[in-house]
């Protein structure tokens, strides 16, 4: 019996929310659900490689993402995906990579500016610090009552450091 897809990401939903499972037994669950979609389907290794990822296996993440990508995972899912390989990228020491996925992510309102923050964290850890840091400081500006101006300047300051564009402090 074919269980209909909105009753099989329910039941991935709810072994995301059971905090009572460890790592492995998240694995265990996630690998039996998505065992019981095609070979074709890319949600189930798009599913195991977070499940992988969450218990700290950062290799089978990957390959799992990577399957999900070849398979034509779109959507929401495709920019969750994006966040998740990525930031398993940089775990794996593959800063650049991951840099270069986020740049080229596939963005979703609802995820807010997480890509924008893994970015940061990936160009931190390619030792790209000052340019990671504007990038996290232009993620805030669009939720500051004030100062957006002087930020982006900032920003700009950080990405040029010749000086070529000044702030200012103004509270615009």
């Amino acid at each position: 019996m074919r269980t209909s897809p909105s009753d099989w990401q329910s039941r991935i939903d709810a072994v995301w929310a059971d905090d009572a499972l460890d790592g492995a037994e998240v694995v265990e669950r996630v690998a039996a659900l998505a065992a019981e979609l095609p070979a074709d389907d890319p949600r189930g290794p798009f599913e195991l490689g977070g499940a992988y990822d969450s218990a700290g296996f950062e290799a089978e993440a990957a390959e799992q993402y990577a399957r999900a990508v070849a398979l034509g995972l779109s959507g929401q899912a495709r920019a969750e995906l994006d966040i998740q390989y990525a930031s398993t990228l940089r775990n794996l020491g593959r800063h650049e990579e991951a840099v270069a996925m986020l740049r080229g992510s596939r963005r979703d309102p609802a995820l807010g500016a997480a890509p924008e923050a893994f970015l940061a964290l990936a160009l931190h850890s390619a030792g790209r610090r000052d340019e990671a840091l504007a990038v996290a400081l232009e993620a805030l500006v669009p939720g500051l009552p004030r100062y957006q101006r002087s930020l982006l300047g900032y920003a700009a300051e950080l990405r040029d450091p010749s000086g070529a564009s000044a702030s200012g402090d103004s509270a615009a």
